[in-house]
Protein backbone atom coordinates (compact mmCIF):
# COMPACT_ATOMS: atom_id res chain seq x y z
CA UNK A 1 0.00 0.00 0.00
CA UNK A 2 2.54 2.31 0.90
CA UNK A 3 4.61 1.63 -2.18
CA UNK A 4 1.29 2.31 -3.92
CA UNK A 5 0.75 5.43 -2.35
CA UNK A 6 4.36 6.50 -3.58
CA UNK A 7 4.03 5.43 -6.80
CA UNK A 8 0.97 7.15 -7.17
CA UNK A 9 2.23 10.51 -6.29
CA UNK A 10 5.18 10.09 -7.89
CA UNK A 11 3.70 9.99 -11.45
CA UNK A 12 1.25 12.42 -10.41
CA UNK A 13 3.94 15.08 -10.04
CA UNK A 14 5.39 13.94 -13.16
CA UNK A 15 2.42 14.35 -15.04
CA UNK A 16 1.15 17.32 -13.55
CA UNK A 17 4.68 19.12 -14.32
CA UNK A 18 5.25 17.59 -17.67
CA UNK A 19 1.82 19.04 -18.54
CA UNK A 20 2.58 22.74 -16.98
CA UNK A 21 5.70 22.98 -18.77
CA UNK A 22 4.29 21.83 -22.08
CA UNK A 23 1.28 24.39 -21.75
CA UNK A 24 4.40 26.93 -20.91
CA UNK A 25 6.47 26.04 -23.62
CA UNK A 26 3.37 25.98 -26.44
CA UNK A 27 2.28 29.29 -24.88
CA UNK A 28 5.77 30.34 -25.59
CA UNK A 29 6.26 29.53 -28.41
CA UNK A 30 2.85 30.72 -29.72
CA UNK A 31 3.83 33.92 -28.30
CA UNK A 32 7.22 34.07 -29.72
CA UNK A 33 9.69 33.09 -27.12
CA UNK A 34 11.77 36.23 -27.50
CA UNK A 35 8.62 37.93 -26.26
CA UNK A 36 8.26 35.78 -23.02
CA UNK A 37 10.31 35.89 -19.97
CA UNK A 38 9.58 33.95 -16.69
CA UNK A 39 10.46 34.83 -13.09
CA UNK A 40 12.06 32.54 -10.86
CA UNK A 41 8.63 33.21 -8.23
CA UNK A 42 6.51 32.14 -11.25
CA UNK A 43 8.45 29.32 -12.25
CA UNK A 44 8.59 27.91 -8.02
CA UNK A 45 5.06 28.73 -8.10
CA UNK A 46 4.36 26.35 -11.57
CA UNK A 47 6.39 24.04 -10.22
CA UNK A 48 4.63 23.98 -6.78
CA UNK A 49 1.16 23.93 -8.62
CA UNK A 50 1.89 21.51 -10.78
CA UNK A 51 2.80 19.12 -8.72
CA UNK A 52 -0.45 19.71 -6.12
CA UNK A 53 -2.56 19.37 -9.20
CA UNK A 54 -0.87 16.14 -10.36
CA UNK A 55 -1.61 14.57 -6.90
CA UNK A 56 -5.18 15.36 -6.71
CA UNK A 57 -5.62 13.79 -10.17
CA UNK A 58 -3.70 10.70 -9.11
CA UNK A 59 -4.83 10.63 -6.14
CA UNK A 60 -8.48 10.60 -7.00
CA UNK A 61 -7.67 8.04 -9.12
CA UNK A 62 -8.30 5.61 -6.43
CA UNK A 63 -12.24 5.77 -7.04
CA UNK A 64 -11.04 2.97 -9.40
CA UNK A 65 -9.97 0.51 -7.35
CA UNK A 66 -13.77 0.73 -6.01
CA UNK A 67 -15.17 -2.20 -8.25
CA UNK A 68 -19.00 -1.63 -6.47
CA UNK A 69 -19.11 2.04 -8.07
CA UNK A 70 -20.42 2.66 -11.66
CA UNK A 71 -17.35 3.43 -14.39
CA UNK A 72 -18.90 6.71 -15.04
CA UNK A 73 -19.52 7.79 -11.48
CA UNK A 74 -15.73 7.10 -11.20
CA UNK A 75 -14.98 9.12 -14.10
CA UNK A 76 -17.17 12.19 -13.00
CA UNK A 77 -15.45 12.16 -9.30
CA UNK A 78 -11.63 11.82 -10.50
CA UNK A 79 -12.71 14.98 -12.87
CA UNK A 80 -14.59 16.96 -9.96
CA UNK A 81 -11.89 16.82 -7.77
CA UNK A 82 -8.78 17.00 -10.28
CA UNK A 83 -10.36 20.21 -12.18
CA UNK A 84 -11.78 21.21 -8.94
CA UNK A 85 -7.95 21.60 -7.39
CA UNK A 86 -6.87 22.75 -10.67
CA UNK A 87 -8.89 26.10 -10.81
CA UNK A 88 -8.60 26.28 -7.12
CA UNK A 89 -4.61 26.12 -7.58
CA UNK A 90 -4.99 28.35 -11.09
CA UNK A 91 -7.06 31.05 -9.59
CA UNK A 92 -4.48 31.21 -6.39
CA UNK A 93 -1.30 31.07 -8.69
CA UNK A 94 -3.12 33.98 -10.89
CA UNK A 95 -3.16 31.05 -13.93
CA UNK A 96 -6.31 31.66 -15.02
CA UNK A 97 -7.25 35.17 -16.61
CA UNK A 98 -9.87 36.20 -14.43
CA UNK A 99 -9.19 39.93 -14.90
CA UNK A 100 -9.99 39.56 -18.48
CA UNK A 101 -13.61 39.08 -18.58
CA UNK A 102 -15.98 35.72 -19.13
CA UNK A 103 -13.78 35.25 -22.38
CA UNK A 104 -10.61 34.06 -21.50
CA UNK A 105 -12.11 32.37 -18.98
CA UNK A 106 -14.02 29.98 -21.26
CA UNK A 107 -11.05 29.25 -22.79
CA UNK A 108 -8.92 28.75 -20.01
CA UNK A 109 -11.51 26.26 -18.70
CA UNK A 110 -12.09 24.63 -22.14
CA UNK A 111 -8.34 23.75 -22.61
CA UNK A 112 -8.08 22.35 -19.33
CA UNK A 113 -10.98 20.21 -20.19
CA UNK A 114 -9.30 19.00 -23.13
CA UNK A 115 -5.65 18.27 -21.51
CA UNK A 116 -7.51 16.46 -18.96
CA UNK A 117 -9.65 14.41 -21.39
CA UNK A 118 -7.09 13.60 -23.52
CA UNK A 119 -4.32 12.19 -20.51
CA UNK A 120 -7.17 10.64 -19.33
CA UNK A 121 -7.42 8.94 -22.54
CA UNK A 122 -4.43 8.06 -22.64
CA UNK A 123 -3.94 6.61 -19.35
CA UNK A 124 -7.61 4.65 -20.21
CA UNK A 125 -5.95 3.35 -22.98
CA UNK A 126 -2.71 2.32 -21.57
CA UNK A 127 -4.15 0.38 -18.71
CA UNK A 128 -6.40 -1.33 -20.96
CA UNK A 129 -3.87 -2.52 -23.04
CA UNK A 130 -1.68 -3.83 -19.94
CA UNK A 131 -4.78 -5.57 -18.93
CA UNK A 132 -5.10 -7.39 -22.63
CA UNK A 133 -1.33 -8.51 -21.79
CA UNK A 134 -1.63 -9.37 -18.47
CA UNK A 135 -4.58 -11.47 -19.29
CA UNK A 136 -3.43 -13.30 -22.45
CA UNK A 137 -0.25 -13.94 -20.43
CA UNK A 138 -3.07 -16.25 -17.85
CA UNK A 139 -4.18 -17.79 -20.56
CA UNK A 140 -1.58 -18.98 -21.73
CA UNK A 141 0.11 -20.40 -18.12
CA UNK A 142 -3.58 -21.74 -17.65
CA UNK A 143 -3.56 -23.86 -20.87
CA UNK A 144 0.36 -25.03 -19.79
Amino acid sequence: MKLDLIERLSMGAFVGCFIVMLVIVLGSYAAGPQNVSFSGVELINAFFGSIVVGWAFSLSGLIYEKDEVPFPLQVIFQMVIGMGVLFAVAIYLGWMPISLGIGPIITWVLIACIFAAVFWFGFYIYYTLQARDINKKLELSNKL
